[in-house]
């Protein structure tokens, strides 16, 4: 199971992984958008995050599952 949260005013529905605990842990969020995908860290999220290309993303998931 995945959470999501909303983040007011931009439009943008951030996924945290199910691996992820409230216990603070090393986590990232990510919301797609066409084209591409925002990631931030999920322990504050009002720092700046990273915008990748979808596709980049895409063979970054896809390595990183090997």
């Amino acid at each position: 199971m995945k959470t999501k949260v909303r983040t007011p005013g931009a439009g943008l529905i951030w996924v945290k992984s199910s691996y992820s605990s409230e216990e603070g842990g090393e986590c990232v969020e990510v919301a797609e958008c066409p084209g591409s995908v925002h990631v931030r860290d999920s322990k504050d999220t009002n720092r700046p995050g990273l915008v990748v290309d979808a596709s980049a993303w895409t063979a970054f998931v896809d390595f990183a599952s090997r």
